[in-house]
């Protein structure tokens, strides 16, 4: 079973009626492809895809692949370390806000 099988897909997707294109992409290329290549693991893919978000201050996705990372086996602890780095160097304010999404998402999982 892959990692997107638990992805709302096509009309269960909230936006499946209203950009059924858009949605049919990123459930077959993006989840469907781009995620199932095996040359690096789901985890290292999390972890970019985590580090591109916070870098880009798109807290909105953030929610998701923060538990997706968690599921493909990040811990609290490496996410945490990870936007603390990216302060450095995507901006304080994108950490910061990043990091409030974390707490919100992560902050009573153990690791």
């Amino acid at each position: 079973m892959s990692q997107n099988d638990n992805r709302p897909s096509g009309d269960r997707h909230p936006l499946g009626q209203f950009a059924p294109g858009l949605i049919g992409f990123t459930d077959d290329v993006l989840f469907g492809q781009v995620w199932e290549r095996a040359e690096i693991s789901a985890k290292e893919r999390s972890m970019i895809t985590v580090a591109c978000l916070v870098t880009g201050g798109n807290v909105e996705q953030l929610r998701y692949h923060l538990v997706r990372a968690r599921e493909n086996g990040a811990t609290t602890i490496e996410l945490v370390e990870v936007i603390t780095h990216l302060a450095f160097y995507a901006g304080w304010p994108k950490a910061m806000a990043a990091m409030a999404v974390a707490q919100e998402v992560l902050g009573s999982e153990e690791d």
